[in-house]
């Protein structure tokens, strides 16, 4: 795989450099390492804000890459569909969660560049802990995964540190809050443990998010 794709250009577009100037003009600092390959998972935590969006698109922009994400099929459709896909969409059909794991994982690797931005607290509320798709992705496809953080106290989008997983839940969470711990979100309040959610029941446990 070139280089090109894992980097931020050698010759940065007018839309990075735009990108990075509105972030530093509200006074953002952006910290970019290569990412390991062309194919992984992107955690972002915290997520606590719509705001959050708008600071991680410029992020985007900046650094030049395609990050994917999952939305329902439902918003796919029609024109609004056309703008989905272009900002980097993937439609999941919840209605049929058996096998998305997997079918994921061999989208991913059919693909020449595929990383998958994830926000595992799943909503902007409270709620105790992460959701498990990222995790459970990530093992399935054998990729690496990204620890974003988007920390509003020290005003930094941090895209610099990777991990691959072991399988052992416990060390590998553990070692995620390790590399979170300080990162502050918009809303403290809101922001959620860093644990995965209790194994769901039977028949239910191969869902993307």
């Amino acid at each position: 795989m070139n280089d090109y794709l894992m980097r931020p250009s050698a010759l940065p577009t007018w839309r990075q450099r735009t990108a990075l100037r509105l972030l530093n003009l509200i006074g953002w600092q952006f910290h970019f390492k290569p990412l390991p390959g062309p194919h992984g998972i992107a955690v972002v935590y915290p997520h606590t804000s719509n705001i959050d969006f708008f600071v991680g698109l410029l992020a985007k922009w900046a650094v030049g890459l395609q990050f994917r994400w999952l939305a329902k099929d439902s918003l796919f459709r029609g024109p609004m569909g056309v703008l989905m896909r272009y900002w980097g969409g993937v439609a999941v059909d919840r209605s049929a969660p058996q096998g998305a794991i997997k079918r994921l994982a061999q989208t991913m690797h059919a693909s020449e560049w595929f990383w998958l931005a994830v926000t595992p607290e799943g909503t902007r509320g409270y709620r105790p802990y992460w959701k498990s798709g990222f995790y459970r992705i990530a093992l399935e496809a054998e990729v690496p995964v990204a620890l974003i953080a988007i920390d509003y106290g020290r005003k930094i989008i941090d895209v610099t540190r990777t991990m691959s997983l072991s399988g052992d839940e416990a060390a590998d969470m553990a070692a995620i809050a390790a590399r979170y711990e300080g990162v502050r979100g918009r809303i403290p309040k809101d922001m959620a443990p860093i644990r995965l959610a209790p194994n769901p029941p039977a028949g239910g446990a191969d869902k993307a998010s």
